[in-house]
């Protein structure tokens, strides 16, 4: 579990990021005595639970806890104050608590055992991907829906390629091989990417598309996937591969016929143990 500690105040934050980690000592506990330097922070890693000191100068405590909310939306925010005076606007955020100061070591505790999302539950992935049989990609159990067609085809083609960065021009030759005039297929690939970002911003899936200049990629430790998870396991996954991959997208014959290699490999194996 990683905790952010958010107190302009030296004191404040060093007596809170304590108590934190007396509370949970196996999480990581992340301090700064700035809200814009901790909301940058939490742009770039998952944030579990958060200990906000509501008063905190050039971003408040309680904005930050909206930002974070937007990133993370099962983001467990416990805010510490003087007095209950922002008590309402906090429950209004679905806050999962409200420390009022001084704080105890047992306070935090009863926080850090009552989350609002615990955290079996901030860890469940909101991403599915399944490649097996037809592509589709589903967010909280639901499939997107993408403006354009091609927009899923990078998804599927980020899925293929396993985390690894894909580049425009590789994105380029899967989705129109030679067809078409390169310049147009180049402004085209920019409405697409402008499509995607908007889809995952709208979807507040943070970090689920690692972008690099030229390129960009799945984080594959971010999704749930019947491939990843049967390349994985094997015989063990949930899931079973019976000879269909990604069957919209032509690119996709590389992998499957490694797929169905990998496939005849377990079931001589099966054999071999009769």
């Amino acid at each position: 579990m990683t905790i952010l500690t958010v107190d302009s105040r030296e004191k404040g934050l060093e007596e809170l990021a304590h108590l934190a980690a007396a509370a949970a000592p196996d999480a990581q506990i992340l301090r700064f005595s700035s809200s814009l330097s901790a909301l940058a922070e939490a742009r770039s890693r998952e944030i579990d639970a958060a200990f906000l000191r509501v008063d905190t100068p050039e971003l408040s405590g309680l904005d930050l806890g909206q930002y974070l909310k937007e990133l993370y939306p099962m983001i467990n925010l416990i805010y510490v104050s003087d007095d209950h005076q922002d008590g309402a606007r906090a429950l209004m955020q679905h806050a999962s608590g409200y420390l009022i100061s001084p704080l105890t070591l047992q306070a935090v505790q009863n926080e850090m055992e009552d989350l609002r999302h615990p955290e079996a539950e901030t860890k469940r992935k909101r991403v599915f991907a399944q490649t097996f049989g037809n592509f589709d990609f589903f967010v909280d159990g639901k499939s997107v829906a993408f403006k354009y067609s091609k927009t899923k085809e990078i998804v599927a083609l980020l899925v293929n390629n396993r985390g690894a960065q894909t580049t425009n021009g590789e994105i380029i030759a899967a989705l129109w091989e030679d067809e078409g005039d390169p310049e147009k297929k180049g402004s085209y690939l920019s409405n697409l990417r402008q499509d995607l970002q908007n889809t995952m911003t709208r979807l507040k899936l943070n970090g689920i598309i690692v972008k690099q200049r030229g390129s960009m990629a799945i984080a594959a430790n971010k999704i749930e996937c019947d491939l990843y998870d049967w390349l994985e396991k094997k015989e063990n996954s949930k899931y079973k591969y019976l000879g269909d991959y990604m069957n919209q997208y032509s690119w996709g014959e590389y992998l499957h016929a490694e797929l169905d290699e990998i496939s005849y490999a377990m079931e001589d194996d099966e054999d071999d143990d009769w």
